[in-house]
């Protein structure tokens, strides 16, 4: 926005402000927040403090260093005032688990390591966060997020003094941190309608059950390489010879890839379906569901210890809805879902789901490009925890403008 703009909506901001930062105890603290928001809704190359403070009438860089890197406000309230007020706003209807990298020079920053990195496609130096999105095929907006910290760093105490990491933070797996991130919404009593994620996270068995055992419905994507009895399948347990411990039930056959069960699906099971209106038309792609059971090692082994040890299981393994994508004219299927909802669930519902994952690009896109998410030069815990809140309510703030049809009345 050019700065004209940008004063203009300094009444409306300032509500927004007031609103959201009410949990921030000082007034200075709030008025630098609505500063540094002004900041990141204006037009310019870079949306780190210096350039935002030359920027701003009332600039001040000193103070918007201290009030990001220094000042102790808690980011997690405000980021519950904005999860409350967008879910109430958007009504999503998904919940999208992601992860972001934002590329760094150097060592000292807070998390930064040389690791996969999403922004350039290969391993480089970077810092990982893992966050939940709210999401329609209209609107979305990140609801809360954390710093992934590899060993690295969990395994030198001094390195992470210095960057303020809080003590008793540990190394956690990026299926754990979004399981976390889901406990805290879920502590702000706001309820995932359907959670969503891609096969980083849809190939992890544990997360898929710690998700189930959360009462969560899911739709996650997979690889296709993921083995699975068929759903008639069923254990067989040869007769015990009289030696040894008891003969386990097993299945006849060994299991086998999900791609190669979706290709004996009969063709004319696979219907199309239309999600939504892209930019070059309406989406549309052919789809079947089948169930299966997953067999992989994690997936046995959660199976017995729920059938009550490993020698009382009956030897059945749960079944699974997966959804399966096969576009007209391909070769072979190329996208698959995972879902613990039951297989009579409508199939356009699926792919919705399933599709709408797509949403958090537009969230990323403006939030890098338009308010300078991956900007923020500090190298602390607290300074990137309290840069990335203010980027999401900067988001917010736009997002429900653009949700208010008073703001945008029509034409």
């Amino acid at each position: 926005m050019r700065l004209g703009e940008v004063e203009r909506l300094r009444g409306e901001l300032a509500e927004f402000v007031a609103d959201v930062f009410g949990s921030v105890p000082r007034r200075d603290q709030r008025r630098w927040g609505e500063c540094y928001l002004r900041g990141l809704m204006l037009d310019g190359r870079r949306k780190s403090i210096q350039p935002m403070a030359e920027r701003l009438p009332d600039g001040n860089m000193q103070a918007l260093q201290q009030f990001v890197n220094q000042s102790p406000w808690d980011p997690l309230p405000v980021r519950r005032r904005i999860a409350e007020r967008l879910c109430e706003a958007i009504r999503p209807e998904v919940w999208v688990v992601d992860d972001v990298s934002f590329p760094k020079c150097g060592t000292a920053s807070v998390g930064v390591a040389r690791q996969y990195c999403g922004a350039v496609g290969k391993r480089a130096n970077c810092q990982v966060a893992v966050s939940v999105h709210a999401a329609t095929d209209t609107a979305s907006c990140p609801l809360n997020w954390q710093l992934y910290l590899p060993r690295e760093w969990t395994d030198e105490p001094d390195r992470c003094r210095k960057a303020g990491v809080p003590q008793g933070t540990g190394h956690q797996e990026k299926w754990r941190l979004a399981l976390g991130l889901l406990d805290v919404l879920a502590e702000w009593e706001l309820k995932a309608p359907v959670v969503v994620a891609d096969a980083g996270y849809g190939v992890s068995t544990p997360f898929r059950l710690a998700l189930g055992e959360r009462g969560l419905a899911y739709v996650l994507a997979l690889t296709g390489k993921e083995v699975a009895h068929p759903e008639q399948a069923e254990p067989h347990r040869p007769a015990y010879g009289g030696l040894g411990p008891p003969t386990l039930p097993r299945y006849r056959t060994p299991p086998r890839a999900l791609s190669q069960h979706a290709a004996q699906i009969a063709t004319d099971t696979f219907v199309e379906v239309t999600w939504r209106q892209g930019s070059k038309g309406w989406m549309t792609s052919r789809f079947a569901v089948l169930t299966v059971r997953p067999a992989g090692k994690q997936s046995l082994a959660a199976a017995q210890e729920a059938g009550g040890g490993h020698y009382r299981w009956d030897g059945v393994l749960p079944a699974y809805t997966v959804l399966v994508e096969w576009p007209a004219g391909q070769e072979a299927p190329t996208g698959y879902w995972i879902s613990n909802l039951p297989a009579t669930t409508p199939i356009a519902d699926l792919v919705r789901w399933a599709k709408m994952r797509w949403r958090i690009e537009h969230d990323y896109r403006e939030l890098k490009h338009g308010l300078g998410l991956d900007h923020f030069e500090g190298r602390t815990w607290r300074g990137w925890h309290h840069h990335v809140t203010l980027v999401t309510a900067a988001q917010a703030f736009l997002t429900l403008r653009r949700l208010d049809p008073k703001a945008h009345p029509p034409a």
